[in-house]
């Protein structure tokens, strides 16, 4: 609304800036509005002694959680082992050797950074069960 650009609303055609303004205002008290009932919901509630949140679900999710790591971890070692392996054949001895020899292939590492450090390829070599350098 602070442009100079005039604009048509599909569905309130006849809508003006000053139509809009107030529309606008009226939203945004009505979410100040909303935040505050939750907040004393949740105040009101937990001076009641009641407990937030679901703590049955957590070992649950973690678990879960934990083993859903576990296996992207797993299937990323797998899927760059063979590149590893190559830079190790060209002639890499070192942890920071690998990985730069990575890094210069291209090679993203498992939270798709860009630069390899010795600690991401020790744990790589780690989770493969290989004898480090």
């Amino acid at each position: 609304m602070d442009g100079k650009v005039d604009f048509v609303c599909c569905d309130f055609p006849t809508a003006n800036r000053l139509t809009l303004h107030i529309l606008a205002a009226v939203a945004e008290h009505e979410r100040e509005m909303i935040s505050a009932r939750t907040k004393a919901g949740l105040a009101a509630a937990k001076a009641s002694g009641k407990r937030l949140g679901n703590p049955k679900n957590l070992p649950q999710a973690s678990a879960i959680g934990v083993a859903s790591l576990k296996r992207n971890a797993d299937t990323f070692a797998d899927r760059v082992r063979p590149m590893i392996a190559d830079v190790q054949y060209s002639g890499a001895k070192t942890l920071r050797a690998i990985g730069d020899a990575l890094q210069a292939r291209g090679v993203l590492t498992a939270r798709g950074g860009k630069e390899w450090s010795a600690a991401a390829v020790r744990n790589v070599l780690i989770r493969l069960g290989e004898r480090q350098p």
